[in-house]
């Protein structure tokens, strides 16, 4: 375990983080066609507006400039942007891959057809669809009617003409008792290799409709058991880097040591959950560098005004975030008193941010002792 250490220079990056970022996600617009009970990203599209193309064009020249490899363009909703093949291309002229998350409500043949045009298919990795019901009575309560249609429309003709598809569910309070029939519907129906989950958040519009949106803890530790199932059912091809899934894998890996006799895992211990900003960034839609599109208070600087490797390398918001993991929980109050500190991780900070209003704590709904019934949410708030 890393010794705790009370204070770091936040304008020098850990020993090892890489030159420049792998990858960056392009927040492209702020515009959305729907208005989802649910979206994250809502109070920044209220607060910046979109940069023109021609300052994108700058942007991405920097970002081919030092290697990035690839970017996640998503919004707001990409497609609402007129110049998005405009902003496709200028992608590819700078050497690199891109990704496309799309609410697929604007997708038409006639979006495919550009999609398949030339190097736009080839330099493509996939484009991701939110669906989150296997019918318009479950997916349009989080989103405006008319929704699901359109989506599932738009993820059939990216299927039919071959480019490269996934789909993210975001569980809530609506679609936890459908998770069995939107896993028929996209692996048997549709027939995709697999599909992503995750969870509402408190932050963005969830924070407005919590209540009517947002997990209660029993419907998360159902939502675990319900796709600790289907996982096995399909041969593990569903997926979670956060959510109940995730938090159903990371129980079972804890559950699978401590039968062994061991302490902790290799690597645990400490505020590492996430390791994201090690090899990736943000930038929003008005130009806002940030670590993550989640934490848009985190502000690095404005690309086009700063050099993104300077804020890549030497800005304290994100070096914060990456000295985090040096934090050992056992230094938390808490996690002070807990025996399963060398198995955690802390969880994600945007979360914790969202919370608790500061970094350096723990996600109390990814606290290992809060899932098996040890703890209780207020002692770790």
């Amino acid at each position: 375990m890393n010794t705790h250490k009370p204070y770091w220079d936040l304008t020098i990056p850990p020993i090892g983080t890489s030159k420049t970022p792998y990858s960056v996600d392009l927040e492209i617009t702020g515009r959305c066609n729907l208005s989802c009970a649910y979206c994250f990203y809502a109070d920044s599209m209220i607060q910046k507006k979109d940069l023109p193309f021609e300052k994108w064009k700058i942007i991405l020249y920097e970002l081919g400039s030092l290697a990035v490899q690839r970017v996640i363009l998503s919004g707001g909703e990409v497609f609402t942007r007129k110049d998005i093949f405009d902003i496709i291309d200028s992608v590819i002229e700078n050497r690199m891959r891109y990704s496309i998350l799309s609410n697929g409500t604007l997708i038409t043949e006639e979006t495919i057809q550009q999609l398949l045009i030339g190097k736009r298919r080839i330099r493509l990795d996939y484009i991701q669809i939110s669906i989150d019901g296997s019918h318009a009575g479950i997916h349009d309560l989080s989103r405006p009617p008319q929704s699901f249609d359109r989506a599932i429309h738009a993820l059939r003709l990216i299927v039919q003409h071959g480019l490269p598809a996934t789909v993210r569910v975001t569980l809530n309070r609506h679609n936890i008792d459908d998770l069995e029939n939107i896993a028929r519907l996209l692996i048997c129906d549709i027939g995709l290799p697999g599909f992503s989950t995750n969870e509402a958040e408190p932050m963005g519009t969830a924070r407005c409709h919590g209540d009517n949106i947002l997990l209660s803890p029993d419907q998360r530790k159902k939502a675990m058991k319900i796709l600790r199932e289907l996982n096995e059912q399909y041969g593990n091809v569903i997926s979670a880097q956060a959510g109940p899934l995730a938090m159903a894998d990371m129980v079972d890996e804890i559950d699978q040591h401590r039968r062994e006799g061991k302490t902790g895992i290799p690597g645990r211990g400490t505020l590492c959950s996430c390791g994201g900003v090690f090899s990736k960034m943000a930038i929003l839609h008005d130009g806002t560098m940030v670590p993550c599109n989640m934490l848009p208070t985190l502000v690095m600087g404005v690309a086009g005004m700063h050099p993104i490797k300077e804020a890549w390398l030497h800005s304290p918001a994100i070096n914060a975030l990456r000295y985090r993991r040096e934090i050992p929980l056992s230094s938390l109050p808490t996690c002070s008193d807990c025996a399963y500190t060398g198995y955690c991780a802390g969880g994600c900070p945007a979360l914790v941010m969202a919370i608790k209003n500061k970094l350096n704590a723990i996600d109390p709904y990814t606290c290992y002792r809060y899932i098996i019934g040890e703890a209780e949410y207020h002692d770790l708030m």
